[in-house]
């Protein structure tokens, strides 16, 4: 099968897919899951087969998993010119963040997509590719958007005097007396175990604070 692409149209895409080039041989690879062991993947396999699928690689694995061994096959014998089909989107990707990385990471390498439920979602075809990169776009801009709101409420917090990441395991006073002990000579890990914390907790306390600490007992003494 063939394909006449309009470069002109093609040229000011943004997105990494191609159009079929027709020097490579096209071969469809289709895939195929199902999230539970109660389903079955016949009807994705037969609609793939008779949307011209050579062969179909079916799983039954969550759709968060990242690790999914059917998939991984596909990807890795899938060449330039080849195009990887699915029943709907969900089939593989979890999210749309997913869902453009993977196609990102296909077109890198020449490979079309199809979604048989979703007919927009075709990087084989001049419009399919649109709006895919408009799609891209939309994301990004939510990024962004998340970003910005993400970063204003931490000023905001820091503003009322939040203090962000984890607590101190002691308290001012705790340091305070296991820098005392320690000046006195007793061991971090004697005084770790008073505080029921690791020995290398009590010696993150001794610089800069511990040369302080063993000047005043001198003095006091």
């Amino acid at each position: 099968m063939q394909e006449i692409i309009d470069t002109d149209s093609t040229r000011v895409y943004s997105c990494k897919t191609y159009p079929q080039k027709s020097g490579l041989q096209m071969t469809i690879f289709g895939y195929a899951r199902v999230s539970t062991d109660g389903q079955t993947v016949a009807v994705q396999v037969a609609q793939l087969r008779a949307a011209g699928a050579a062969k179909v690689y079916s799983e039954t694995a969550s759709g968060a998993k990242t690790d999914r061994a059917e998939l991984a096959k596909v990807l890795r014998v899938l060449r330039p010119g080849d195009v990887l089909m699915v029943t709907r989107l969900d089939r593989l990707a979890r999210s749309t963040r997913d869902l453009l990385n993977t196609l990102h990471a296909l077109g890198e390498r020449q490979i079309g997509f199809k979604s048989l439920a979703d007919a927009w979602c075709d990087t084989t075809t001049a419009h399919g590719r649109l709006l895919l990169t408009l799609l891209a776009g939309i994301a990004e801009f939510e990024r962004e958007l998340i970003r910005a709101r993400t970063g204003d409420g931490r000023k905001r917090a820091k503003a009322r005097g939040v203090r962000f990441g984890r607590p101190p395991k002691l308290t001012p006073h705790q340091r305070q007396e296991a820098l005392a002990r320690l000046a006195a000579g007793e061991t971090q890990a004697d005084v770790a175990r008073t505080y029921n914390v690791d020995a290398t907790t009590i010696g993150r306390l001794q610089t800069p604070f511990v040369g302080a600490v063993i000047a005043n007992s001198r003095a006091g003494a």
